[in-house]
């Protein structure tokens, strides 16, 4: 009993360390030392998405699991070092792309001020702006976060909640990092955009406890479609996450997930919780969706995990390496 309430007296100080830790961070942080940084920002994710719009979802998933890992310290952006694979190189953040649109913004900055932005700043805001450009929320983003000098591949895989996670998991992964339920299913909102590889979910089609089975949280008829376009073996076919919208930031992968259609278990588990289930419904059927409002105090709250700020850390000449 003793161990249980010493357990959660250092579950709880850590989750509010999470949320109090942010507090270094500040809007008009760069007001004096590099006061365009955010519309060269802008400008320079603007052109990126007009290339590449699909790029949008990866971007804001590269925030999301830099923060999840040592907070959000840009640590996601470093390179492997000899004998020391990076987070970029675990299983989770094999499917990430960008990296070299976070290297363009970074050195766009750097010509204007030199060795000021720090990279995970540049990719709070990219994270920002590329939502925005697919029609999403705009937030107005804290800044003041200093870059971390260790990337570890080991504590991505363990920090990082999986697509397969059940409810009651996604909850404690979420908790650890200072957020609540209600942060959990807005956040998974997230997934209105972009697309996955089958077999980040395959083994619902077909093999869901081993036995050849499918995942009875799945409605039958989506089954059936997300047979038709992957195998049992397909690792290269991608499938969109808001069939439809995907290349739209909408309230779309809420009505999804209400018909039983949400493409991976832990999307289907947000109705197997009666705040995560009322929360999904709502936005589902809501013509006053409170999504975007949402949405946006979310990502600041998700922004302020863990940050390094005032003398700690550095702000990287290169996002891929240490200085």
């Amino acid at each position: 009993m003793a161990f249980t309430k010493h357990f959660l007296v250092i579950f709880v100080f850590l989750a509010i360390f999470n949320i109090c830790n942010g507090q270094g961070l500040k809007l008009g942080f760069y007001k004096k030392t590099c006061p365009s940084v955010e519309a060269i920002v802008q400008k320079e994710t603007a052109r990126i998405i007009s290339a590449a719009p699909t790029l949008a979802a990866p971007l804001l998933r590269m925030h999301f699991h830099d923060c999840f890992v040592r907070g959000c310290d840009g640590s996601v952006l470093l390179n492997a070092t000899n004998n020391n694979p990076a987070e970029k190189d675990s299983i989770p953040n094999q499917s990430i792309r960008g990296f070299e649109s976070i290297d363009r913004v970074k050195s766009v900055v750097e010509k204007q001020c030199p060795g000021v932005v720090s990279c995970a700043d540049i990719l709070a805001l990219v994270a920002r702006d590329a939502t925005l450009l697919l029609k999403g929320p705009f937030w107005k983003v804290p800044l003041g976060r200093r870059d971390g000098r260790v990337s570890n591949s080991t504590e991505a895989l363990f920090n990082l909640p999986p697509p397969f996670f059940n409810i009651t998991q996604l909850k404690a992964s979420f908790a650890s990092k200072g957020l609540n339920t209600k942060d959990l299913v807005v956040l998974s909102g997230s997934h209105t955009i972009g697309t996955s590889h089958c077999s980040s979910f395959s083994s619902r089609l077909y093999n869901f406890t081993g036995v050849g089975d499918t995942d009875p949280a799945l409605d039958s008829n989506y089954v059936t479609n997300l047979r038709r376009k992957c195998s049992p073996t397909d690792t290269t076919t991608l499938v969109e996450m808001d069939p439809g919208s995907f290349k739209t930031f909408d309230e779309g992968y809420y009505a999804q997930v209400a018909k039983r259609r949400g493409l991976f278990t832990s999307d289907s588990a947000l109705l197997a919780d009666r705040k995560t289930n009322a929360y999904v419904r709502l936005q589902a059927t809501s013509k006053g969706s409170t999504f975007f409002k949402d949405f946006a105090k979310s990502m600041v709250k998700m922004g302020k995990i863990d940050v390094l700020t005032g003398n700690q850390g550095e702000i990287r000449r290169t996002c891929a390496f240490v200085n």
